[in-house]
């Protein structure tokens, strides 16, 4: 799926200091939601390719696993992708947004990003969501909860949550560790319950802390020859194991939206089972990393825009389902229809990152929202005295 690039790759460049990167970008977080400060890339004051061409990349594999899903239930081969990519491709988008929250603090300007960039596409979305299943899957009893996020929308209110927490993680001493603890042990509490979705918050979080402990040079590390010669084993190794698991074991562990009793198992393999994904996603996110191309590429463009992506594709991932697609159309079970569904969910996601689509629904994705937040005295102060 990935190929190396031809020429020499450039080493990342160092990251801005955290008092001058002020400059936010929308993810998409899968990718979702405002990224807070970008590292320079190589001309100065430019986007870093990198992450865009690595955020583009993942919101593909993103609507390709939605795709893969109606199809596991009758393929081996389509199980073994889909949680092949599961492992990683939230991982990914996760520890991009947490890379690009250490400088987040709760400056004003940084808060109404978050507002504007998080909280808002979320209330709109979670909404709009709601309207589409009462229509689409005929169901009118369908609830509007901001409490309960359906689908994509967890991503949105987990980042929320993480990047209100990250000054927190910034002062204690060992982040990652007291993150992947307390993903254990959200893992193995069942009365979290559903609202804001915070298992997934939760077990998820150890992957945002990751992000915001990395530098620019443990990227640089990844994009080494040597690291994407030994991406292809292990990527044939992760298949091959998933090939295996696919008849043994449940996808819905790499969802991290439940307990270990609510997957019908005991408390400690639950334990075993975050600890043993969180290894396996990490090493699987590094191969990804390494063969995200460092260059300017036909699709980096499309990375500024995977919000728009993410949000937008549900509907039509969702719909597909309620519609029945997958069961009218016999075909697409077939090894020929598969290749079809994930051509189509790749141009399809494409399509809704494109510059067309995000000026069309920016208003919902970016609002500048001026009116809703206080003018700062001192900027009235300095707009007077510039007149």
């Amino acid at each position: 799926m990935f190929s190396a690039a031809p020429t020499p790759r450039r080493a990342l460049p160092p990251a801005r200091a955290a008092a001058d990167t002020d400059r936010t970008e929308a993810t998409a977080g899968p990718s979702g939601g405002p990224e807070g400060a970008e590292p320079p890339s190589p001309k100065a004051g430019s986007r870093n390719p990198f992450f865009d061409n690595a955020k583009y990349l993942a919101i593909v594999l993103v609507a390709m696993g939605h795709s893969w899903e109606p199809l596991t239930d009758g393929s081996r081969a389509a199980e073994a992708f889909y949680m092949t990519v599961y492992t990683f491709h939230m991982p990914a988008f996760i520890i991009i947004s947490g890379y690009f929250s250490r400088s987040f603090d709760m400056r004003k300007d940084r808060l109404q990003r978050l507002v504007t960039g998080v909280a808002v596409p979320y209330v709109l979305f979670e909404t709009a969501y709601a309207f589409f299943k009462r229509w689409a899957d005929d169901d009118p009893g369908q609830p509007i909860s901001l409490l309960d996020p359906w689908f994509l929308t967890w991503f949105l209110i987990a980042l929320f949550i993480w990047r209100l927490t990250t000054p927190l993680w910034q002062i204690v001493r060992w982040p990652i560790p007291l993150a992947v603890a307390i993903a254990v042990l959200a893992s193995v509490s069942p009365d979290i319950g559903d609202d804001l979705d915070l298992q997934r918050v939760l077990q998820f979080l150890p992957f945002f802390v990751l992000g915001l402990s990395l530098r620019a040079e443990h990227f640089a590390m990844v994009q080494r020859r040597a690291v994407r010669i030994a991406s292809v084993p292990l990527f044939a190794a992760a298949l091959v194991m998933a090939y295996w698991a696919a008849p043994r074991m449940t996808s819905a562990w790499f969802y991290h939206r439940d307990s270990a009793q609510e997957l019908g198992t005991t408390w400690w393999i639950g334990a075993v089972m975050t600890l043993a994904l969180f290894g396996c996603s990490v090493v699987l996110t590094a191969c990804f990393f390494s063969w995200v191309p460092t260059r300017r590429t036909w699709f980096t463009v499309l990375g500024a825009g995977t919000l728009y992506g993410y949000l937008l594709h549900g509907f039509l991932a969702k719909g597909s389902r309620f519609w029945g697609w997958f069961d009218d159309y016999g075909w697409l079970h077939t090894p020929l229809g598969e290749v079809a569904v994930t051509l189509i969910a790749g141009a399809v996601v494409t399509a809704l990152c494109t510059p067309p689509v995000r000026k069309v629904f920016r208003f919902a994705m970016e609002p500048t929202m001026a009116w809703a937040f206080r003018k700062d005295p001192a900027d009235t102060a300095r707009a007077r005295v510039s007149s």
